[in-house]
């Protein structure tokens, strides 16, 4: 396993990070607990949920996947052998996510709320990295879309007041470090004004989609992150697992993400995805290599990436998926990658 500092802390984490949003929906407890116990064998040290896991989002699953890692946890003793990473909901439509239907918003109370919560469901008393799951403000994080398009609306709550809550659970110890999610540039930037300016804790990571089918984060993030320290936790890296090749020529295996939630997953279906997901394939084949291992890789060896969010429902992807870390792509698959996305930038951003 391959290990990097996580922003400008003493910590030092896995470059593969262990996603488990499918625990408690697509895995049960007993598969959960097989894969952390694989993934710690194998050098992974870092996981990463969220308040509002299990994926697709629901009151009836809400906190399992959380619960799941506590019970893991709570079993095993081995607390101190994982740097964990969770995440608070912005605002949202999710009125099932907060006491008395309350909107969902990044202020001090609900932050507080959150944290206590997960605290619980995670049976630990300290989150090593707490997490803006996406923002409060309008930013078209999840639009699909590169441009920015204004919408003339105060109703969110200030970065500042996050960030105030935020830090506030560092000062107390709930807490050890803080990171953004879904951001963009303008907002990175923000939090790491502020924290200079207050003298506060700053943000030392940033967790957003990056994969061949979308590599919009090189586009002013990637300073940001390599500059001010703030690494890229590369979530998706298989696109949904479009780019494991598994729904290549319309193929749809039966329990598969898209098979049972094909409406929820739309990110990765577009104009010129299918076209680019093949010249990927054909990419991979040409250099005997596995499709879901390069894609991975390349996010990997990014010197503004920290970590890659991998995730699995069954144990043969997790394995591949890891092994990752031990192929090589040399100048010359680099430089062909290269070539196919100048060919299809950014299909699906």
């Amino acid at each position: 396993m391959n290990f990097k500092k996580l922003g400008n802390t003493n910590l030092k984490v896995s470059s593969i990070c262990l996603g488990t949003m499918t625990w408690g929906q697509q895995n049960t407890q007993k598969e959960a607990f097989e894969q952390i116990d694989y993934a710690l064998d194998q050098g992974v040290n870092f996981f990463d949920t969220a308040e509002l896991y299990a994926v697709p989002m629901k009151a009836e699953t809400r906190g399992k996947t959380s619960q799941y890692i506590g019970e893991w946890f709570l079993k095993t003793k081995k607390r101190n052998k994982v740097i964990l990473a969770d995440k608070v909901a912005g605002a949202s439509g999710m009125d099932w996510l907060r006491p008395n239907k309350e909107k969902t918003s990044l202020n001090k109370k609900q932050i507080e709320f959150a944290c206590d919560r997960s605290l619980k469901d995670l049976k630990t008393d300290y989150i090593d990295l707490y997490q803006v799951h996406w923002t409060d403000r309008p930013s078209g994080a999840f639009s699909g879309k590169l441009e920015y398009e204004h919408k003339n609306t105060d109703d969110f709550i200030s970065i500042e007041e996050t960030l105030d809550a935020l830090n506030n659970l560092v000062k107390v110890g709930k807490v050890r470090h803080i990171g953004i999610s879904n951001e963009t540039a303008w907002g990175s930037n923000q939090y790491l004004k502020l924290a200079e300016q207050k003298k506060i804790a700053k943000i030392v990571t940033i967790q957003n989609a990056y994969n061949f089918l979308n590599r919009a984060f090189e586009v002013g993030l990637s300073e940001i992150a390599i500059r001010e320290k703030v690494g890229l936790l590369a979530y998706s890296p298989l696109a949904s697992g479009y780019l494991s090749g598994k729904y290549r020529n319309g193929s749809m295996p039966k329990n598969s993400r898209m098979d049972l939630f094909y409406d929820f997953w739309g990110r990765y279906r577009t104009l010129h995805s299918e076209k680019a997901i093949e010249e990927y394939w054909n990419l991979a084949k040409k250099f005997n290599l596995n499709l879901a291992q390069m894609a991975i890789k390349f996010c990997e060896i990014q010197p503004f990436v920290t970590s890659v969010i991998i995730g699995a429902t069954k144990m043969e992807q997790l394995k591949t998926n890891i092994d990752s870390v031990n192929i090589n792509l040399d100048k010359q698959i680099i430089k062909e990658i290269g070539k196919i996305h100048k060919k299809y930038p950014n299909p699906c951003p």
